[in-house]
C-alpha cells in the first residue's frame, strides 16, 4: 500500500553557506556519490532525471522525481535550506527527504531514516576536513555471506576494532594494508573511518537483508579508484570467507 514519508534533519556546520551549497549541488562525490550537477535554474534537469523545483543559491535547492523508475518509490524529493550563522562563517542546514514508498513501508522508511543520519554526518566530515578538494570515489558490496545478521559486527572485528573503541578514537585499522584512522562514526548500522586523505564508510545493509556496502571517498592526489576498489573488494571477500569471522 502506498504511503507518504518525510525525513527531516537540521544541523549546523563549520562551513560557509556557499561551501555547503557547492557540496550539495556539485560536490556530492565527497560525501554521498558522484552525481551530475543540476541545471542551475528552477525547472532545470536534476540528478537521475529529477526536476529542479527551487534554485536560490546559496539558500534553497530542491529536486523532485515523479517518475523515478523504481516501483517501490514512485515519488522522491530532496529539499535543502541553508542559512548563515556567525556572520556567514558557519551555516545552518535543514534537509527534508520526502516522497512515497509503496512496498514494505516500515522497512524502507527505517533504512532511509538511518542512512540519512550517516550521509549527513559524512557531509559534515567532508565540509570540515576535505572540501573543496577533488575526490576519487569507489563503491562496492560484500559477498552474499555479508547479509548475515552479525555482518557489520564481523566487519568491525576484521578491521581490528574493539568494543571499547568509541567515536572520536584514533585506531589502528587492519584494512587491505594497515593504516591509522579516526573512528568518526559507529553504531550497529554503520562504521565511519577518517584518515588524512579519505573517508571510508561501511554500511550495515545486512539489517535490511542486503549485503554490506562500502564506499571510499579518496582525496589523495594520486588516488586510483580501480586499485582502491579491487583492494577493498578482496578484503571484504576475505572478511567473510570460511573461518574468518570468529
Amino acid at each position: 500500500m502506498s504511503k507518504e514519508f518525510e525525513i527531516v534533519r537540521e544541523f549546523e556546520v563549520d562551513a560557509t553557506p556557499e561551501e555547503v551549497w557547492e557540496a550539495v549541488t556539485a560536490g556530492t562525490g565527497g560525501y554521498l556519490w558522484p552525481m551530475e550537477p543540476p541545471e542551475p535554474k528552477a525547472g532545470g534537469r536534476g540528478p537521475f532525471g529529477s526536476t529542479v523545483t527551487a534554485w536560490d543559491p546559496p539558500h534553497r535547492y530542491t529536486n523532485r522525481s515523479e517518475d523515478t523508475g523504481m516501483p517501490a518509490q514512485p515519488l522522491n524529493q530532496l529539499d535543502h535550506t541553508i542559512e548563515p550563522r556567525d556572520g556567514g562563517r558557519r551555516a545552518w542546514v535543514r534537509y527534508v527527504h520526502s516522497g512515497i514508498f509503496t512496498d514494505d513501508w516500515d522497512n524502507q522508511y527505517d533504512g532511509a531514516n538511518r542512512h540519512t543520519d550517516f550521509y549527513l554526518h559524512t557531509l559534515r566530515e567532508y565540509l570540515t576536513h576535505f572540501a573543496p578538494r577533488p575526490v576519487t570515489f569507489s563503491t562496492l558490496n560484500g559477498p552474499e555471506a555479508s547479509t548475515a545478521p552479525d555482518a557489520l559486527a564481523a566487519v568491525g572485528r576484521a578491521l581490528g576494532l574493539t568494543d571499547g573503541d568509541a567515536v572520536g578514537a584514533r585506531v589502528s585499522v587492519r584494512g587491505p594494508r594497515p593504516f591509522e584512522a579516526v573512528l568518526d562514526y559507529r553504531d550497529e548500522y554503520f562504521i565511519g573511518l577518517r584518515t588524512d586523505e579519505a573517508l571510508i564508510r561501511f554500511f550495515g545493509r545486512n539489517h535490511w537483508s542486503a549485503p554490506i556496502g562500502l564506499s571510499v571517498h579518496d582525496f589523495a592526489q594520486d588516488a586510483d579508484a580501480e586499485a582502491t576498489g579491487a583492494a577493498w573488494q578482496a578484503w571484504l571477500t576475505s572478511a567473510f570467507s570460511t573461518g574468518s569471522r570468529s
